[in-house]
């Protein structure tokens, strides 16, 4: 790759609940940014952010310096990217930011290369208000001459870059979402399922909040999830729908290392439940209503 120079355009494909918030924090920043989003109208309002929102992938694309994907999953991205791909300059950055696995990422490196894209293997570990704020953790995987290319995006995005790998091809940065998430989503099942305990007992939920607290049991991200569901609050920083996803693959990234999950399976179960109980667009926290077979208390 021969520019070398920080970035000044972004395209971000992909604009729900986090694409949405990091391409604020992008404009914000004084970059030129276009977005596209399959409902456009989900885009729309980051147009009174400085945003161009545009009708197709390729319109998004054409001219960017960076290229961010953060949609559903990997297929999508790889699909956003073949319709992009008329406009797509070789040699273009490419952030994949979307949490794909790692056999969807193999698909996503293929294509790089057939492109000849500049691919940087950068999912972000965080949810919806670390993103609005420009707080996320990238994790990247990329070679060193395009690190300057993206660092004005990655510094717009988070409050911090770890580089854990010189190329995208050995999915070092996926393979560490994959473990941190596998710690997220165990933590937030832990929590729900405690929480149905004590409602199913008739404990006060305050009361072990009260016991642990302060203590090696105790636990942040235990505590704002457990905020969430004393206040009904539901409202999606992480939806359970992409949550049992992001199980599945990590179970999956398991198998293919001879590595039994029995406890990301199970996860994946619950959510798949809280789904099918009408939940799958509210927070991860709606594991909580897996716990009962009727209505929950």
């Amino acid at each position: 790759m021969t520019e070398q120079h920080p970035a000044t355009s972004v395209a971000v494909l992909g604009t729900g609940i986090m694409g949405s918030g990091m391409a604020r924090n992008l404009a914000r920043s004084g970059l030129e940014v276009r977005a596209w989003n399959r409902t456009r109208s989900k885009a729309e309002p980051l147009s009174q952010d400085g945003v161009r929102v545009t009708d197709t992938p390729a319109e998004a694309v054409d001219g960017a310096d960076v290229v961010l994907t953060i949609l559903y999953d990997g297929a999508v991205a790889l699909e956003t990217m073949r319709q992009a791909a008329p406009a797509l300059r070789p040699g273009t950055a490419w952030a994949q930011a979307t949490t794909a696995g790692l056999e969807a990422l193999e698909s996503l490196t293929a294509f790089a290369r057939e492109k000849d894209l500049v691919l940087v293997d950068s999912p972000v570990l965080g949810t919806k208000q670390p993103a609005e704020s420009g707080q996320l953790l990238v994790l990247a995987a990329g070679p060193n001459p395009v690190r300057p290319v993206v660092w004005p995006v990655f510094d717009a995005i988070g409050s911090r870059t770890v580089w854990v790998g010189d190329s995208a091809e050995g999915a070092a940065a996926t393979r560490l979402k994959l473990v941190l998430n596998s710690w997220v989503l165990n933590v937030t099942h832990a929590t729900a399922e405690a929480a149905a305990l004590a409602k199913g007992l008739g404990v006060d939920w305050q009361g072990f909040l009260d016991a642990v607290e302060g203590g090696p049991l105790d636990n942040g991200y235990m505590r704002v999830k457990s905020a969430q569901l004393l206040r009904g609050d539901l409202d999606p920083s992480f939806a359970t729908k992409t949550a049992e996803k992001d199980a599945r693959l990590i179970v999956q990234a398991g198998e293919r290392a001879g590595v039994r999950l029995d406890l990301a399976a199970a996860g994946a179960e619950r959510f798949r439940r809280a789904i099918e109980a009408g939940h799958g667009d509210e927070d991860m926290v709606a594991s909580y209503f897996a716990s009962f077979d009727g209505e929950a208390p």
